[in-house]
């Protein structure tokens, strides 16, 4: 098989595009960083004064939840496969996006490249007829 043909069977299929697509959202949600890092950073003192009380509330609020997490474990699960399947397709949507924006001249070059690493297919041989030298000899 071709390294052309296995590269268009990889790139034609979902899970190559959901890994694009992930990976866009991914640098997209690091570009944001900075700017949130700045934002917490002004608000560090504001948030330190409130933290003992707040603490004091989220212990409550755990208490709550230990005694109801049997019951809503399986909804949340239910819920999280749902989500995961339309996260999956969403990255595989903005992946094809992604690809198909930068595949134009890469795909012609890999596709150039491919083919210039294929090792050359000898052609066979072909016999030539031989006639038979001692017959027209004897006539």
């Amino acid at each position: 098989m071709t390294l052309a043909t296995e590269v268009k069977k990889l790139t034609e299929s979902k899970p190559f595009y959901a890994v694009a697509g992930m990976s866009d959202f991914a640098f997209e949600k690091l570009r944001e960083l900075p700017d949130q890092l700045q934002r917490l950073q002004t608000r560090r003192t504001e948030l330190a004064k409130d933290l003992p009380e707040k603490a004091r509330t989220y212990a409550d609020l755990a208490e709550g939840f230990a005694r109801e997490f049997p019951v809503k474990a399986r909804d949340y699960a239910d819920q999280l496969t749902l989500r995961a399947t339309e996260v999956y397709e969403d990255f595989a949507t903005r992946g094809r996006k992604v690809v198909s924006k930068a595949s134009g001249e890469a795909a012609l070059e890999l596709e150039e490249v491919s083919e210039a690493a294929e090792p050359p297919v000898a052609e066979p041989v072909k016999k030539t007829r031989t006639t038979n030298r001692t017959t027209k000899a004897k006539a």
